[in-house]
């Protein structure tokens, strides 16, 4: 997660990206993995899934090594980020 002008964003978990190794997300029944990207902690239970973000703008980044077939050729998309209030 980097700030606006790709500087990290300081954070009091010291997290600043999730992937395949980070500890303890919880994923969704359907495999779905929701990530709550927001400058204040969410709830307790959803902490692990929690990428702190700046008060003001920020750059969330995905980067993907190894990339198969779909996503070079563009037919998978990554879904949406979604404003929740």
């Amino acid at each position: 997660m980097y700030r606006n002008h790709f500087y990290l964003v300081a954070n009091p978990i010291n997290r600043y990206a999730i992937g395949d190794r980070t500890p303890g997300l919880q994923y969704n029944n359907d495999g779905s993995l929701d990530l709550y990207l927001q400058h204040d902690s969410p709830e307790p239970d959803q902490e692990s899934n929690w990428l702190p973000t700046s008060v003001g703008d920020f750059r969330p980044t995905l980067r993907m090594y190894q990339p198969g077939e779909a996503v070079l050729d563009g037919s998978w998309q990554p879904p949406s980020i979604k404003r929740i209030n």
